[in-house]
Formats: structure tokens, C-alpha cells, sequence
């Protein structure tokens, strides 16, 4: 974002001075959020994409489950802190935000330029945290330093003819060079600004100056620009979404705004009369309509960074830990037997250059006895048996003859109070201590090796049956908190465990567009249906995959209107699936399908609603004669190997590997041993997954 720009982002962001700061988020490391409550309005979340821009969104976006340590700083900081000011610093690429909170002022600083930086800093502007520690000429960024701000460039609001006449007067640049630098106009507006004035920018800045009626007009055309941001308001827009003219005329009725859009501009810029100008109420919304989908995506991207990183492998079998492990501890036992040869080499050379240690032991000690450390380490430097001296240990670097005589031999460090032996003693004993670290490390290895051998012959056995890895996991994927399937056009579909799951589903995941949806039984689960969360057949795939498993990635992005007929009828027959009516040996049922809208927790007058349960009202899409019967197929989510249950039809499109499942006697338990057998998964990992 250019000054211009965060001028008008400034602007409207002052209308939320006086909202409180809710809940502070980092997504990825390049991205903050920071949800804010305005009185009587509907929270709004600031979007601060580091160096890049700053805007205001409403849009659904998944979060991280663990704050990283930035974001908890700043929720300790910023908690429930009130916003008392917003500005921008001169006309630079720098916004602060004022807090009032419980431990005083604080401001947040966002820095637009370079590779972008954001600083909590206190009352006095001593920086408290910034997200990224940097040193520049003149100003640090770091804990406990005082922030300093970059010397303020020219604001183009202060530059009247007269001021203009005497920036171009004293540049030796061309004209556009000099507003876009000296007049901190950027770029695209400096020749925006010389276009309306019909003036070359390779004209030399001081040849302009000389003509007073030049300078007016570049003077006019710039205020009739700034002049823009000032009247932008309920009459006139306050952003504009520039895109081709030829993605008009392509008889679509909806635009694809974020692929299409060039840029977002507060401002009708010359430059803009080849493209088609979409008009917003506010910039920040422009901003919103033009990077939000990317934006909102930033939580899989990061999922997605963090697996790529690692060339498309899964998380390390036991196998590969204990490889990575043995060769550690080979590599550290060799350490310590080259640190025993080298030790014991110093000692015996000491023992062979007896009397050539002796005498420079005896001409140190009484060259420092007679003149002090300060003179015998200058003249140590013409001395070529001695490299360095140690008055703090009273030590010296001396180094021993080597075959021929001369001062070219191992260096060694003599202490001025121990004698030839005890100097020669110090050496062994090192190698000693070293010797019996080796002792320890190499039982450590052995043990190692034991392990090593039968990780590897389970990996050989689990390889030719086809049984997947075990991973050890830390956390689990936040859809694996509920049940969990893929639907047709790979749309993801969740449903409650128990009731608190059902009140999560609804309250935290059923969005606008997507659809509830709920088995005609008492006591089903909530489900909801994610129009634009599902899944994408992953690029990278973890290279220790079996064959026939497919491997997917969340994603966040589906781009279509609505769900198929397909994905509803598939939803309905989950729904019904995973509810008593499993459990209860029958062959089929009904479920229904509605909109969010027509969910809610707001009872009738003198009715309750207990936890997990929700009153729908309006027309339900019923779907009837459903069959319970599902399928159970392998696949492979983000890296992880995971049991899917699903429809028999869509499970068996999706996975190479896959059973059919139908009410009966069996218990899940013995079920999920048996299926644990085949496909190496923990039977803990598959019981959660069975109905019933």
C-alpha cells in the first residue's frame, strides 16, 4: 500500500475509535488479526498482512487452534483494550494504533515498507515486542529499545504551488522521479498527476520549476486528487476494485473478482480509463473484495508451507526417527574418539619436549614476575614458540617443535603454575573423562541399533502387507473433534459427537452458505455441510504412502455456487448414519436438509432447549427411504493416515482401499481390531470412526 493509500485506510478505521479489541490472531507469519468490537455493531476483524496492507473484513476464516506466541503476546497486551486513535506518521507507510488498556496506553505500530514489520510498543514508545527484530541505519527494532520513527517525508496535503516550485527547483531528477521521491507521491500517482497535467516525466524537475504556470498545474491535479479522499463518503465511493475491460465481455453474470482484479484504489486515477472501475462504499471494502479470499486461506497456506517444506513427506515413521537417531549418537562417538586421540597426542608431545617446555615454562614465569603480564605480552609477539597469553588463567598457547625443529607443531596450552608432568597430566586426564562418555554412548548406541534392526523389520512387514505408518501426533486435525466425511465435489460434511459437539457445530462452523442438516430421530447428531471447506487432491504426497491410498489437502477455497444433489443426498444418508437409528439395527430412514437462517437456540415462550439442541423453523428439504449403509475407506489428510467413513458409493470413488459397513452385532471394538490388522492404524484412531 502506497501513503496514499493508508491516508484513506486511516480514515476509515477512525470511525472505530472506541471499539474494544477482542481477540488477536496470527493465521501465518506474515499476518495478524485482530477482531474488534464497535459499540452496537457486528464485530469486524483488522487484517494486517505484514509490508503488503491493512484493511477491515467480515469474512469467515479458520483460525489456529494454538496461538503463536506473538498473538498471545498481544492478546495479553491488547485484551479487551479500547481503540483510542488511529493515524498515520506524516505521509509514510506507517500506521499507529492507541490502546487504552488495563496496564495503560499501548500503541501498535504497523510498518508498510520494506519487507513490512508490526511493534507493540508502551506508553513511552519503548517496544515491548515486534514481530520480526531488525536493525536499520539509526534505528533498531527490538525488545526494551525505544522506537524511533523514520524522519517524516513531505505530506503532498502541505505542498502549495509555491512549496512545489521550490522541491522541483532544488531536485536533479526528472519530474516524475521528483514527485514520486521528494513528494512521497509514489509511483502511479506522480504520473497520474503529471498525466492530468499533460507534462512529460522525463522533463527535467528543474526546467519545470522555471515555469510558474507548469508548477500550478501540476499543483491543481494533485489537489483535485487528494481532494478525492476528502469527499469519498455515502454519495461517493471510497474505493474502487480496478479490472480489465475484457473480463466484462465474457457473458458471465458474476465477475470472479480476486482472480480477475488488478488493484484496489482509493481513487480514479488517468491509468484507470483502460479498465473497468467496480465502485465500494470504502476502500478497505475494495481491499477486502480484491485479497480477502487469499487472505482468509492464510491458516491452510501455512499448513500447506510446513509440509511442502519438507519435500511431500509425511511425519517421521519410528523407523526413520531411530535412522536419524543412530546416526547422531555414531556421529558423537566418533567425536569423542578423535577428542581422546587429540588429547593424549597433547599430552605425549608435552612428555617429548620436555626440556623445551621446561625452559619456556621457567623464561615466562620470570619474564611476568619481573615486568608484568602487560610487557610479557608484547614481547610475546616476537617470541615464535608462543601464541597468545592468558593473564586471567595465567596460561599461555605454546606451540612444540615438529620433526625439523621449527615452531610448527601441535599448540597446546601450558599453565604457568603446573609443572611439565602436571601440564602433561591435564591433556590425559581430558582423554580419560572422554573415555568414559564413549562408554555410555556407545551402550546407547548398541541400544539404539537393537531398536533400529526391529523398527526396520516391522517397516519391512507393514510395507509388504500394506499397512500404513503409525505417526505420533501431537494434536489432532480440528475436524477429527467430530465425525467427519467428504461428500460429493469434495465438500467437507461435520457432525456432533454429543451435545456440546452439536452446539460447536452450529455456533463456530455453520456458516451462510453452508446447510444443516439433521436425521429425523431423537437425539441425532447436528450436521452442517461446508460449501467452501473441503478437500484437494494433494501435489505432494508423503513418499512412505502404501499403494492405493489417496493422499488429500484441506482446503479452504471450493469455488462453486452450491452443492450438488449428489452431496445433499449423501449428507442426509451421513446424517442419518450416525445417529441411534444406527445402533438401533434399522435398515433406513429420514433425514432433512435446511439453511443456517432457519437454526436457532430462541425457544417459543415458556419452552426450553436443552444443550445441543436447536429449533428449526421454516420449509425442510426432506429426504426419505435413506439406507444405512455406509463404506470405510484408507486416505490421507494433510500427511496423516486417516479411516474415513462415508457412503459406499462416494467412499469407493475416493479410496482405492475401502470395506462396506452395515448395522449388525458386532461391536465397534472387534471391528476396528480387525480393520487395525490390515491397515496398521491404532485401533483408538478407528473406534471413533464406527457408528454405533
Amino acid at each position: 500500500m502506497s501513503g496514499l493509500d493508508l491516508r484513506q485506510v486511516v480514515a476509515e478505521l477512525s470511525e472505530y475509535v472506541g471499539a474494544h479489541c477482542k481477540k488477536i490472531y496470527q493465521p501465518h507469519h506474515e499476518q495478524l488479526v485482530l477482531r474488534i468490537k464497535p459499540r452496537e455493531k457486528s464485530p469486524q476483524d483488522l487484517v494486517i498482512v505484514r509490508g503488503k496492507r491493512v484493511y477491515l473484513s467480515r469474512r469467515d476464516r479458520p483460525m489456529p487452534t494454538q496461538p503463536a506466541p506473538f498473538a498471545m503476546l498481544l492478546r495479553k497486551h491488547l485484551g479487551n483494550g479500547r481503540l483510542t486513535a488511529v493515524s498515520q506518521h506524516g505521509f509514510d507507510r506507517i500506521i499507529t494504533l492507541d490502546f487504552d488498556t488495563k496496564d495503560g496506553p499501548r500503541h501498535l505500530i504497523i510498518e508498510c515498507f520494506r519487507d513490512g514489520n508490526v511493534i507493540l510498543a508502551d506508553s513511552t514508545f519503548t517496544i515491548i515486542q515486534p514481530l520480526t527484530h531488525a536493525r536499520y541505519s539509526g534505528r533498531i527494532l527490538k525488545k526494551g529499545e525505544p522506537y524511533q520513527f523514520p524522519p517524516v517525508a513531505i505530506d503532498p496535503h502541505d505542498l502549495d504551488t509555491d512549496a512545489l516550485q521550490r522541491l522541483l527547483r532544488e531536485s536533479k531528477r526528472n519530474v516524475v522521479r521528483t514527485l514520486a521521491g521528494r513528494a512521497s507521491l509514489g509511483g502511479p500517482l506522480a504520473n497520474a498527476v503529471l498525466q492530468m497535467s499533460g507534462i512529460s516525466g522525463d522533463v527535467a524537475a528543474e526546467k519545470i520549476a522555471e515555469d510558474t504556470g507548469t508548477v500550478g498545474k501540476i499543483s491543481t491535479a494533485l489537489s483535485g486528487i487528494l481532494a478525492e479522499l476528502s469527499v469519498a463518503g455515502d454519495e461517493v465511493p471510497g474505493g474502487w476494485l480496478i479490472l480489465p475491460m475484457e473480463k466484462l465481455d465474457l457473458g458471465e453474470e458474476e465477475v470472479d473478482i480476486a482472480r480477475y482484479a488488478v488493484e484496489a484504489s482509493p481513487v480514479q486515477l488517468p491509468a484507470h480509463g483502460e479498465f473497468h472501475c467496480l465502485p465500494y462504499p470504502r476502500f478497505v471494502d475494495a481491499v477486502d473484495a480484491w485479497m480477502g479470499n487469499h487472505d482468509a486461506a492464510a491458516l491452510a497456506r501455512r499448513q500447506s508451507e510446513a509440509v511442502e517444506t519438507i519435500g511431500g513427506r509425511a511425519p517421521s515413521t519410528e523407523a526413520e526417527t531411530l535412522e536419524r537417531r543412530f546416526s547422531q549418537q555414531k556421529s558423537a562417538l566418533q567425536g569423542f574418539s578423535d577428542k581422546i586421540r587429540r588429547q593424549q597426542e597433547y599430552g605425549h608431545a608435552i612428555h617429548n619436549n620436555w626440556s623445551h617446555v621446561e625452559e619456556l615454562l621457567t623464561q615466562v614465569n620470570d619474564e611476568v614476575e619481573s615486568n608484568g603480564w602487560e610487557v610479557a605480552l608484547s614481547r610475546f609477539k616476537d617470541i615464535p614458540w608462543i601464541e597468545s597469553g592468558d593473564p586471567a588463567k595465567s596460561s599461555i598457547v605454546a606451540i612444540l617443535p615438529d620433526e625439523n625443529g621449527a615452531a610448527e607443531g601441535a599448540k597446546v596450552t601450558l599453565f604457568l603454575s603446573m609443572s611439565v608432568h602436571q601440564n602433561a597430566q591435564q591433556y590425559f586426564e581430558t582423554a580419560n573423562k572422554h573415555k568414559d562418555k564413549s562408554k555410555g554412548a556407545e551402550v546407547a548406541l548398541n541400544e539404539t541399533e537393537n531398536l533400529l534392526q526391529r523398527a526396520q523389520k516391522k517397516e519391512s512387514k507393514r510395507k509388504e502387507t500394506g499397512q500404513v505408518a503409525r505417526v505420533k501426533r501431537t494434536k489432532r486435525l480440528w475436524f477429527e473433534n467430530h465425525r467427519w466425511t467428504i461428500l460429493d465435489g469434495m465438500h467437507l460434511l461435520i457432525g456432533g459427537r454429543d451435545a456440546k459437539g452439536n452446539d460447536t457445530i452450529v455456533k463456530k462452523h455453520l456458516k451462510g452458505d453452508d446447510r444443516y442438516v439433521h436425521a429425523d430421530l431423537h437425539g441425532a447428531p447436528s450436521c452442517a455441510m461446508k460449501l467452501q471447506t473441503g478437500f484437494a487432491v494433494d501435489p505432494n504426497p508423503p513418499a512412505n504412502l502404501p499403494p492405493g491410498v489417496t493422499a488429500y489437502r484441506l482446503s479452504d477455497n471450493i469455488e462453486v455456487a452450491d452443492f450438488s444433489d449428489t452431496a445433499r443426498q449423501q449428507a442426509a444418508t451421513m446424517a442419518l448414519c450416525w445417529s441411534r437409528g444406527w445402533s438401533g439395527g434399522g435398515g433406513a430412514g429420514t433425514a432433512f436438509i435446511v439453511k443456517p437462517g432457519q437454526v436457532s437456540k430462541q425457544a417459543e415462550s415458556g419452552e426450553y432447549v436443552a444443550k445441543g439442541a436447536f429449533i428449526v423453523r421454516g420449509a425442510r428439504t426432506w429426504f426419505k427411504d435413506l439406507r444405512l449403509k455406509l463404506g470405510l475407506g484408507l486416505v490421507c489428510i494433510n500427511g496423516i493416515p486417516l479411516l474415513m467413513a462415508g457412503t459406499h458409493v462416494q467412499v469407493a470413488a475416493l479410496c482405492d482401499r475401502w470395506v462396506e459397513l452395515i448395522p449388525g452385532r458386532s461391536k465397534r471394538e472387534r471391528i476396528a481390531s480387525r480393520l487395525s490388522k490390515v491397515t496398521g492404524l491404532a485401533v483408538d484412531d478407528i473406534v471413533p470412526v464406527i457408528p454405533g
